[in-house]
């Protein structure tokens, strides 16, 4: 992941530890089915890590990829919903 992505994200992910993961837009977005992301902008593009919440305001990560377009291409949502299938 290229750095400047890198540090944004890792500056949301702080964010969510100290106040909890519904950040609101620009940093966080619901996709629904009990789905949300982290959105973390750099030069290079943007990072979108989709996660689910857990106990205890828990998150935990199912997928990251850096894409230009709005829409989540059907291969990463494939996984992105097996992965939340073995949380749940």
């Amino acid at each position: 992941m290229p750095d400047t992505i890198l540090a944004n994200l890792l500056r949301i992910l702080e964010m969510a530890r100290e106040v909890g993961p519904n950040l609101g837009r620009p940093h966080s977005a619901p996709l629904g089915d009990g789905l949300f992301e982290f959105r973390a902008k750099g030069k290079e593009g943007i990072a979108r890590s989709v996660f689910v919440n857990v106990i205890n305001r828990e998150i935990v990560i199912l997928h990251t990829l850096i894409k230009k377009s709005d829409a989540i291409p059907k291969k990463d949502m494939k996984i992105i919903i097996q992965r939340a299938k073995e949380i749940r």
